[in-house]
């Protein structure tokens, strides 16, 4: 629904209807992302390199070539194997002239075509990489499978795993499964069959408002399960510089000696840049110019480039405790419920809303709560006058 409801606002403000396209990993991001204030509040861009290991036919211009490259080493090698003794695979070897086709030759011929068939019926394992370059509104986080324990009363103890661990999956080093051991056999017959196929994801930028939504559903057959283990996460200064690999390396912090060395196009480009376009059109001397720019540096740039987030809302889903007895099966999207958490940003006060009723909460409270949805807003960000 939330990626749904994100599209039509994006079309609703004016944006293109048309779905960013991937890209490839070379190839400079479009400037806004998709040309609504939609998708350069929420959107990001992320590397995804995927590895597709296929079992398939190694087919006869491989072989060809196999044997051509490896000389008669190759040849002798594939045909000790067989038990048979056989020159290199060339043709000009052959003397083809006319009454020069003696017993020996068309012997040595015959060994050849089925030293050729055999490599090119050998079945072998071909890797394919793919590095391409696509942009997301929100994350989908796999909660890991963890055992569940009952307790004096028969109910179930709830697990609890920290939210860096189930970002491991962006962390641009570990790869995961999306399709392992699945006998899926292609359009071309050369192409073979799919034996696995695994995904990297690393992130190159992050939006000023994050979307993070944790998968805890799955259907089951004809159930629904519920995964309830408790992700626990901080409600403030949730780094995720380690998670972000950008373009050309992260930027630097400028001295304050960089910035009074700047023109003022240089100044006014700087204020930009990171949203502050209103203060730099705003300023007419250079000096009330400067002194805007270097309280911008020492105060906001930091968090700004530092990849730091505050949570601003956050939203639970909650089941029955009898839910997860012995002799009892429930839906629990029909038998739960969901509640929200937002901040009140003037006070810094957190309200729990549950339909139409509303309770002052705890942040400490939040982050060891059944998050289903969270959305955070980096520190320090500013959106653009619209």
């Amino acid at each position: 629904f939330l990626s749904w409801l994100l599209h039509r606002l994006h079309v609703g403000v004016g944006g293109s209807v048309v779905r960013p396209s991937k890209k490839k990993k070379k190839k400079k991001n479009r400037k806004g992302g998709g040309g609504s204030i939609v998708h350069e509040t929420f959107m990001g861009n992320v590397e995804m390199t995927t590895i597709v290991t296929r079992r398939k036919r190694r087919g006869d211009q491989a072989a060809l070539a196999m044997l051509n490259e490896g000389g008669r080493d190759a040849v002798t090698m594939h045909d000790n194997n067989n038990n048979s003794e056989v020159a290199a695979f060339d043709e000009d070897d052959d003397d083809d002239r006319a009454g020069s086709d003696d017993e020996e030759t068309m012997e040595r011929k015959r060994q050849k075509r089925e030293i050729l068939k055999s490599l090119a019926d050998e079945t072998i394992i071909d890797e394919e990489e793919t590095v391409t370059e696509t942009q997301f509104l929100q994350l989908t986080l796999d909660i890991p499978e963890k055992p569940l324990f009952k307790d004096d009363d028969g109910g179930l103890v709830i697990p609890q795993e920290p939210l860096v661990n189930v970002l491991r999956k962006f962390d641009g080093v570990s790869f995961s499964d999306v399709l392992a051991m699945h006998q899926q056999t292609t359009e071309s017959k050369e192409d073979g069959t799919i034996v696995s196929k695994k995904r990297r994801y690393k992130l190159k930028t992050l939006p000023n408002y994050l979307i993070l939504h944790l998968s805890r559903f799955k259907r089951n057959g004809f159930f629904v399960e519920k995964n309830p283990t408790i992700v626990m996460f901080p409600v403030k200064n949730f780094d995720l510089s380690s998670y972000v690999f950008p373009e050309g390396g992260r930027q630097e912090v400028p001295t304050e000696e960089q910035v009074r060395a700047m023109s003022t196009k240089e100044l006014k480009k700087l204020l930009v840049d990171y949203g502050r376009g209103d203060v730099a059109n705003n300023a007419i001397e250079k000096n009330e110019l400067l002194q805007h720019c270097l309280d911008f540096v020492s105060t906001s740039l930091p968090d700004l480039l530092a990849d730091k987030y505050d949570l601003v809302a956050n939203i639970t889903h909650d089941i029955p405790a009898e839910v997860g007895r012995e002799g009892t099966k429930h839906n629990p999207l029909e038998e739960g419920s969901y509640r929200c958490h937002v901040q009140h940003k003037a006070t810094g006060q957190w309200y729990e809303m549950q339909d139409l009723e509303v309770t002052e909460t705890m942040p400490q409270l939040i982050g060891v709560s059944e998050s289903y949805l969270l959305i955070f807003e980096r520190k320090g960000a500013v959106l653009r006058n619209t």
